[in-house]
């Protein structure tokens, strides 16, 4: 048998659980006869570029297995996007596959990384290189057209729920004299996933939040105002959780710095402090905000079960799908019902995710606009259902690392 060798790279923001989903791939294919050398790209497309590949067919079995509780990028990730008719940068990036016999290539990442996946997977039928691509769905933001939820999401918002109701309990704790209202700022820019997540908080009993304000609705000063006043009027403290992606009706960002990034994307930034401002200068109340960042993507302390389970069947599916000759797609998560909670997979073409955004649902959004519905609530519960707990060495996670530098 003509052994074949393999090439798997992440790209773009980071999860809990993107190395697990590089766990189910690597620990499938270290047992399949149809593979040889199993090769990551350090720091995403960039190290394919240059060159930079990390062989793991010989590392050993325990830090391979350890990567499904390792949040953050094992191998390290980039924010590079293949332009198109950048034909040098297609040249190296083919030589590499040449030098190194790759006859599969598998990208772990969102919106963008699937627009270079299928960029890819297009010019290897230009030049006729035989090469399977498939792309592997990561993002905390959930917006991946064509999947019905996105590993990464189940995490985060698992993380985000906890967080807000922890601190809506402490607000609630401190509001007699002190912090009257608490603002969490969540990522997500077009879509409201991870904002709404925060909801979640109040499956047990409802501390908060009382306000969830979303990029999928218009945000008006004066209507929020009045919902803060009855809020504290009713609760005596108010806790509110903000996307970083809200507009005014002109459209602009609340947030907007004025400057955009690599991608085009304009720059956002503290829209927690902008809320914060308005609620201080209108009503004069006291206002903590908290702005978890980077700690809503990596937080490998408190994994949902089910993420993590979904995260390494997708990599798995991948695999299965190059070998059996698929090329040009993303492995999907379709859901079949909620209550049990069933799941299958399927595939979508990389260029329908890399075109398209998938938004909170009008329907899950509550009649108010400031709000969740049980629509939301019977979507999310089941992504966040379930811990998987990293193991634990001095009192804190041990992690595992790959050179990347």
């Amino acid at each position: 048998m003509n052994k074949k060798n393999i090439l798997y790279a992440q790209s773009g923001g980071v999860t809990s659980v993107i190395n697990a989903s590089a766990y189910g791939l690597i620990s499938k294919a270290l047992k399949d006869p149809q593979i040889d050398k199993i090769y990551v790209g350090i720091n995403g497309i960039t190290g394919v570029l240059e060159g930079k590949l990390f062989d793991l067919t010989k590392e050993s079995f325990d830090k391979i297995n350890n990567l499904k509780t390792t949040p953050a990028s094992a191998f390290g990730t980039c924010r590079h996007r293949l332009k198109e008719g950048d034909e040098e940068g297609f040249q190296k990036l083919f030589k590499t596959f040449e030098d190194y016999n790759i006859s599969y290539f598998f990208y772990n990442g969102g919106n963008d990384s699937m627009d270079t996946a299928h960029k890819i997977d297009e010019y290897s039928k230009k030049i006729g290189y035989d090469l399977k691509v498939i792309g592997i769905p990561k993002t905390i933001d959930n917006d991946l057209y064509g999947t019905d939820h996105s590993p990464g999401y189940g995490s985060a918002a698992k993380y985000l729920a906890i967080s807000m109701l922890e601190a809506s309990i402490d607000t609630r704790s401190m509001a007699k004299d002190s912090t009257k209202i608490f603002i969490m700022e969540t990522m997500g820019r077009h879509a409201g996933w991870l904002t709404a997540a925060t909801s979640l908080a109040k499956l047990n009993r409802d501390f908060g939040p009382h306000i969830i304000l979303l990029p999928e609705r218009i945000f008006e000063e004066d209507h929020f105002i009045d919902k803060v006043q009855k809020e504290v009027s009713k609760n005596g403290y108010c806790t509110i959780a903000v996307s970083e992606g809200i507009r005014y009706k002109s459209g602009a960002f609340v947030s907007d710095m004025g400057y955009t990034d690599s991608f085009g994307n304009r720059q956002l930034g503290d829209v927690g402090r902008v809320v914060a401002n308005i609620i201080l200068t209108r009503l004069g109340l006291k206002v903590h905000v908290s702005i978890p960042d980077y700690l809503q993507r990596s937080a490998g302390h408190i994994v949902s079960k089910t993420d993590q389970t979904e995260a390494i069947m997708v990599g798995e599916k991948a695999l299965e799908y190059a070998l059996n000759g698929i090329s040009g797609f993303m492995v999907a998560i379709n859901r079949l019902s909620n209550n049990p909670y069933k799941i299958e997979f399927g595939k979508v073409p990389l260029f329908e995710v890399a075109n398209n955004t998938k938004y909170l649902p009008e329907e899950y959004i509550s009649d108010d606009g400031y709000g969740l519905n049980q629509h939301f609530i019977d979507y999310a519960k089941p992504l966040i259902e379930g811990e998987s707990y990293p193991p634990y060495e001095n009192g804190i996670p041990k992690y595992v690392s790959f050179p990347i530098e």
